[in-house]
C-alpha cells in the first residue's frame, strides 16, 4: 500500500501546506521553544548556501528533545513534512524545502558528556563544531572532521551531510567518528542505534514492535544487495554520495548509526549523537609547496601522502587572483612561496622537535618533486594565517570585481587521489568546451576538489548548458571510480545523477532503505532519494533562474560596486554563515547575543532580498518584518570586513530606514540622537554657562527620569554630560588672533570629543606639536553626521557632507591631512562619503586625506616618541569601525613603543554603538553584547592597567557598567602624560 504524500511545490505568498494555520496552532500548544509561521520567518529559511530556494511551511526552534518529539507528532497529525536544519551552510540545497524546518542551533547546543578516558562525547544536534573541539582540546583530543565552516556548522548538520574537512585525512569523515545516534522517526519511534552484534540483533527481534520490523528490513536489504554494494561503492577516501549501505555489511559490524550518517534529513531526526574523539597532535608544522599549475600539484599528491601528513590541501592562483581583487588576506598571501598553485602539507606531533623533524624531512624530500617551484615552512600564527587563505576560498570566489558571477553546482566531486591530476585535466578540457572557468581548491590529499564556475542560470539556454555539462562531468567522475560528492552531499544538486554512479540495483536498495525509515515520504521529501522516485532535479527551484532580474529601486546611496542595484547587492550574501559564529571577531554582535537567524547579517541580507522580490514578503519599504530584523543591527560595519563577500549591512540598514520613514512618522528620540551635534552646539552657546545649564536636568533624578521616559531612553542609562567648555572654545581662546600656522594639519573637532571629552583633542594637539606639526582647528561647528545614518536621515547626512566638501575645499585641494580621533566619524569619509559622491574627485581626495591619529603618525611622523609606559600594562579595545574600515596595527605599534605590555582584546563590539545602547528596548541586547567579553575583561584588569579605546560609545559603555574610566589613544601617548 502506498502511504506516501506528493512533494510540495514552493508557493511563496502563502504556505503551500493547506492546513498550515491549524498546524501552527497545534505546534504552539505543545512546543516550549519557538514556533513561527509568519512571512518573515519563512523568508529567512527559504534558502541555504546553495543555488536553491524553497519557502518553508514554518519554522520550529525546539528547546529540547521533548519539544522535538511533540513537534514531530503535531506535524504527523496533519501529514506535514519536516526538515532538520543545522547552520544552514549546505551547498547542495538539502536544507531548504517546503516543509516545517527544525532549527536546533538556538537552544539544543549543549555537550551532554565528554569522557576523555574513553575518548567520547555526547552532544546535541545544534552544537557548533568549534565548541566541541575546544572542549576536547583541553584533553588533547579533537573531533577529526573540520570543514571550513567549523566556526558555525553544527554537529547535526555534519551528521546529516557526512562532513569532512582538512583533517579528515587524519581521522576520517563524520561517518567514521560516530559511535551511536539517538534518533526520532517520523512515526514517533525513538531509537538509539549503533553497531549491532548478532546477540543485540536477536534481542531486538525478540522484543518485537517497530524496531524489530526496522532491523529485520535492514538485514534483508543488506543480504539482498551486499554483493552489489561491495562492487559499486567506490573505495576512495571521500565517497559521500548516496546512503551509507556499506556500513550495514558484516565486515563493518552492521552499524546502523553510520548507515544514517549522510542521509540529509531524509530518514530520521537526530536528537543526540555519541562521537568518537581522536588524539590531537599538540605541535604542528605547515609546509607550503608552490607548483607551476594545479595539475602538476595534483600529480604530486601520492608521493606526498607517503610522508603521512595530517592535512593536505591545495589551491591555485585563480583563487589568489580573486583575493587580490577583493583585497583579502594581503599579508598572508605575501608569505606564500613561488608558484601558481600551492599544496598545504601539515604534520603533527606531540613535541616541537618531532614536528620540526617531520617537516624538515619532508622539505628535503620535496626537492625531488617534479615541477615544484618553491617551499616554505610555517608554525604558530603564520601557519594560522596560511590556513585562513585556504578557508576563505568560498568567499574569495564569489562577487569578484570585474568578473562574472561564479556559482556552485559542480563543486564537490572526488576521485582516487592518485588520479586527481588526470581528473582535473579532463575536467578542464570539458569546461573549455562550455566556456566555463573556475578556481580550484580543496582537499587534494583525499582527491576532492571544490570549484565555482561561471554558470548562466538566468537564461533557458544557460540552464540547458549547465545540465548538459554536469551530466558529462558525472560520467567522467564515475568512469574514474569517483564520487559525485566528496563532502557537500547530494541534496538537490546531485541526487538525480546518482543512478550514473550506483546503477539500477543500488538505486532500488536506496529506495527500499528510504521506504523502511520513512514510508510516508515526509522527511525532507524530494531530496536525495524518494521511495516513489519523485525528486527535485538540479535545475528546479533555482533562486536565480531564467527570467531573474535584480531589483533596482531608486536609492540614496550609489552602490557602485553592485552596479547601483540594491537587489544585486543583497544577492551578494551566499549564505556561508560566517556571521553566525558564536565568538571571535566582531561580526555579528546581535547574533552573538540572541543566537537568532533574523539577527545575523545573513538573515537580514536574505530578508532584504526577499522584500525586493516581493512574493513571500511585500515588495514595500514599509515592511515591519525587515525593520524588526534591522532594528538590532548595530551598524558596526564588521560585515564589511569580516564577511567573505563584504556584505555592507550598515549601509543597507540606513538605506532601508530612509525609505521606511518617507511616509512614516518618526519618534522624538530619533531627532534627539540623530541631530545630536545640533543640540550639543545649542548647549554650548555661552561657554561655561550654557553647558552647566544643559547638564542641570541631567543631574536631577526626577527630571532626568522624565526625559528618559519621554525619549525612550533606558532608565538604567546615564545621559552623557557636556564638558564645561568645548575643545574649540578652549583652543581658540588660547590662540593669538591672526596666528600663522606652518606645517599645519587639520584636527577634526568631532561632536563627541569636542563637546564631551575635549581632553582627547587637547592631547592630540599636543602630540601633533611634539611631532612637529601644528594643529589647525575649525572655528565653526562641524559634524560628519554619523548619528544620522542610524535613523536613515540620509537627505540630511548628504547635505552635511556636501557642506563639508565646500567648507574645506582649500584644505582638500591642498592635500592637507585631516586627523580624526573618533573612528566612527573617520569612517564616514572612507565609506559613506563615496557612496553619496562616487564620481566627485574632491570627495575621493577627502577620503584619502581623512586619517586616524595613529595612521597619521605612522605615515608622517615615524620618529615621534610617545609617552613612556615602561613596565605598565595596556588593555586595548578596538572600536568596531576602527577594526572594520581601518586597522588596529598602527595603534598597536605606537602603544608598544611606549614600552608597555599591550593586550588587544578580542571583544567584538562594546554593545553601545552610539544611540543603540541608550534605547530602552535595545538595552538588554546592548548589555549582553558588552558582557560577552569587554566588560568582564575591564573588571578583570589590574587597578594600574591603562584601559584604552578610541570610541566615545565604547568609553561610555565601560564607564556606565564598571568602576573604571577608559582613555583615548591620544591621551595615552601624549608626552605630557609621561610624568
Amino acid at each position: 500500500m502506498n502511504t506516501s504524500f506528493p512533494i510540495l511545490q514552493s508557493m511563496p505568498s502563502a504556505p503551500a501546506f493547506e492546513a498550515a494555520r491549524e498546524l501552527e496552532a497545534r505546534l504552539r500548544a505543545v512546543v516550549r521553544g519557538g514556533v513561527r509561521f509568519d512571512a518573515t520567518a519563512r523568508a529567512l529559511y527559504a534558502t541555504d548556501s546553495s543555488n536553491y530556494r524553497q519557502v518553508p511551511i514554518g519554522v520550529v526552534t525546539p528547546k529540547d528533545e521533548e519539544d522535538v518529539i511533540a513537534a514531530v507528532a503535531a506535524c504527523r497529525s496533519l501529514g506535514a513534512p519536516v526538515l532538520a536544519r543545522g547552520g544552514g551552510t549546505s551547498l547542495a540545497g538539502q536544507t531548504c524545502n517546503t516543509a516545517v524546518v527544525f532549527d536546533f542551533s538556538q537552544f539544543m547546543r549543549n555537550i551532554r558528556t565528554l569522557d576523555p578516558s574513553r575518548r567520547r562525547a555526547v552532544v546535541e544536534p545544534g552544537i557548533v563544531l568549534d565548541r566541541v573541539r575546544e572542549a576536547a582540546e583541553q584533553h588533547g583530543l579533537t573531533f577529526a572532521p573540520d570543514p571550513a565552516t567549523h566556526s558555525r556548522c553544527t554537529l547535526g548538520g555534519m551528521i546529516g551531510n557526512n562532513s569532512c574537512g582538512t583533517h579528515a585525512l587524519m581521522g576520517g569523515k563524520t561517518v567514521d567518528n560516530i559511535r551511536s545516534l539517538d534518533v526520532l522517526l517520523y512515526d514517533g519511534t525513538r531509537l538509539t542505534v549503533g553497531q549491532t552484534t548478532e546477540d543485540e540483533y536477536a534481542a531486538i527481534l525478540a522484543r518485537g514492535g517497530r524496531a524489530a520490523d526496522l532491523y529485520r528490513g535492514l538485514r534483508q536489504i543488506r543480504d539482498r544487495y551486499q554483493d552489489e554494494i561491495r562492487r559499486r561503492f567506490p573505495r576512495i577516501p571521500r565517497r559521500v554520495s548516496g546512503y551509507n549501505l556499506d556500513e550495514l555489511l558484516p565486515e563493518n559490524g552492521f552499524h546502523v548509526a553510520r548507515a544514517l550518517v549522510g542521509s540529509e534529513g531524509t530518514l530520521v531526526t537526530v536528537l543526540r549523537a555519541e562521537l568518537d574523539l581522536v588524539h590531537s597532535p599538540a605541535c604542528r608544522r605547515l609546509v607550503v609547496l608552490g607548483f607551476s599549475d594545479a595539475f602538476v600539484a595534483a600529480d604530486a599528491v601520492p608521493a606526498i601522502l607517503e610522508h603521512h601528513p595530517i592535512g593536505l590541501e591545495g589551491f591555485d592562483d585563480t583563487l589568489l587572483d580573486g583575493m587580490r581583487r577583493k583585497q583579502l588576506a594581503e599579508a598572508e598571501r605575501s608569505m606564500l612561496p613561488e608558484g601558481s598553485a600551492f599544496l598545504l602539507v601539515e604534520f603533527g606531533a606531540d613535541s616541537d622537535a618531532d614536528a620540526d623533524h617531520k617537516a624538515e624531512d619532508f622539505l628535503h624530500a620535496a626537492k625531488q618533486l617534479p615541477h615544484a617551484q618553491g617551499a616554505a615552512k610555517f608554525s604558530g600564527e603564520d601557519a594560522a594565517g596560511i590556513w585562513r587563505v585556504r578557508e576563505s576560498a568560498l568567499g574569495a570566489t564569489v562577487f569578484i570585481p570585474g568578473k562574472p558571477h561564479q556559482w556552485e553546482g559542480w563543486e564537490d566531486a572526488a576521485v582516487p587521489p592518485e588520479r586527481l591530476g588526470e581528473y582535473l585535466r579532463k575536467l578542464f578540457a570539458l569546461m573549455r568546451h562550455y566556456d566555463y572557468h573556475s578556481p580550484v581548491y580543496g582537499h587534494f590529499g583525499q582527491g576532492c576538489v571544490h570549484m565555482r564556475m561561471n554558470f548562466d542560470f538566468e537564461s533557458e539556454a544557460g540552464v540547458r548548458n549547465y545540465r548538459a555539462f554536469i551530466d558529462q562531468a558525472a560520467d567522467l567522475v564515475v568512469a574514474m571510480g569517483g564520487s559525485l560528492s566528496g563532502e557537500h552531499g547530494d541534496g538537490q544538486a546531485r541526487s538525480s545523477l546518482l543512478p550514473k554512479m550506483f546503477g539500477a540495483e543500488i538505486m532500488q536498495a536506496f529506495r527500499e532503505f528510504k521506504q523502511l525509515w520513512d514510508p510516508g515520504n515526509r522527511m525532507n521529501p524530494g531530496k536525495l532519494i524518494s521511495a516513489e522516485g519523485e525528486i527535485y532535479t538540479p535545475t528546479d527551484n533555482l533562486r536565480v533562474g531564467p527570467g531573474y532580474e535584480a531589483a533596482t529601486p531608486q536609492t540614496y546611496f550609489a552602490l557602485e560596486r553592485d552596479h547601483g542595484s540594491l537587489g544585486e547587492a543583497t544577492l551578494r550574501c551566499v549564505g556561508v554563515g560566517a556571521c553566525r559564529k558564536a565568538d571571535h571577531g566582531t561580526m555579528c554582535p546581535s547574533y552573538m547575543a540572541t543566537q537568532e537567524e533574523q539577527h545575523s547579517t545573513r538573515g537580514r541580507a536574505h530578508l532584504l532580498w526577499e522584500m525586493l522580490q516581493g512574493d513571500v514578503l511585500p515588495k514595500s519599504w514599509h515592511n515591519e518584518g525587515v525593520k524588526e530584523a534591522l532594528d538590532l543591527c548595530l551598524s558596526c560595519k564588521a560585515c564589511k570586513s569580516e564577511c567573505p563577500v563584504s556584505v555592507d549591512m550598515a549601509t543597507w540598514k540606513a538605506e532601508f530606514l530612509a525609505h521606511y520613514y518617507e511616509h512614516q512618522p518618526r519618534e522624538l528620540r530619533q531627532y534627539l540622537f540623530g541631530f545630536m551635534d545640533r543640540w550639543a552646539q545649542l548647549a554650548s552657546v555661552v561657554p561655561g554657562i550654557s553647558q552647566r545649564a544643559a547638564n542641570l536636568p541631567l543631574k536631577t533624578p526626577l527630571v532626568s527620569g522624565a526625559i528618559k521616559r519621554l525619549t525612550g531612553v533606558a532608565a538604567q542609562r546615564n545621559l552623557p554630560q557636556f564638558a564645561p567648555r568645548t575643545f574649540q572654545q578652549q583652543w581658540h581662546r588660547a590662540q593669538r588672533p591672526g596666528q600663522q600656522l606652518s606645517n599645519a594639519v587639520l584636527l577634526w573637532p568631532d561632536t563627541w570629543n569636542n563637546y564631551y571629552h575635549p581632553q582627547s583633542l587637547n592631547s592630540a594637539a599636543q602630540v601633533l606639536e611634539v611631532a612637529g606639526y601644528a594643529a589647525e582647528v575649525p572655528r565653526r561647528h562641524v559634524c560628519c553626521g554619523r548619528p544620522l545614518y542610524d535613523f536613515g536621515f540620509l537627505d540630511a547626512a548628504r547635505e552635511y557632507l556636501r557642506r563639508i566638501l565646500h567648507q574645506f575645499s582649500r584644505s582638500i585641494d591642498a592635500g592637507q591631512p585631516i586627523i580624526f580621533l573618533e573612528p566612527s566619524c573617520a569612517s564616514v569619509f572612507r565609506n559613506e562619503l563615496l557612496e553619496f559622491f562616487p564620481r566627485d574627485d574632491r570627495a575621493k581626495k577627502l577620503s584619502e586625506q581623512a586619517l586616524l591619529l595613529s595612521e597619521f603618525l605612522s605615515r608622517y611622523a615615524a620618529s615621534f616618541q610617545p609617552a613612556s609606559h615602561a613596565g605598565e600594562r595596556i588593555v586595548l579595545h578596538g572600536h568596531c569601525h576602527h577594526k572594520a574600515v581601518f586597522s588596529m596595527e598602527d595603534e598597536l605599534t605606537w602603544l608598544r613603543r611606549t614600552g608597555a605590555e599591550v593586550q588587544l582584546l578580542d571583544a567584538g563590539c562594546c554593545g553601545m554603538a552610539g544611540p543603540f545602547g541608550f534605547e530602552r528596548e535595545k538595552y538588554s541586547v546592548s548589555q549582553a553584547i558588552g558582557e560577552r567579553v569587554l566588560l568582564p575583561a575591564v573588571r578583570a584588569a589590574g587597578p594600574a592597567d591603562l584601559l584604552i579605546t578610541d570610541g566615545f560609545s565604547c568609553r561610555e559603555q565601560i564607564a556606565q557598567n564598571t568602576a573604571r574610566r577608559a582613555m583615548h589613544f591620544a591621551e595615552a601617548i601624549c608626552p605630557r602624560k609621561a610624568d
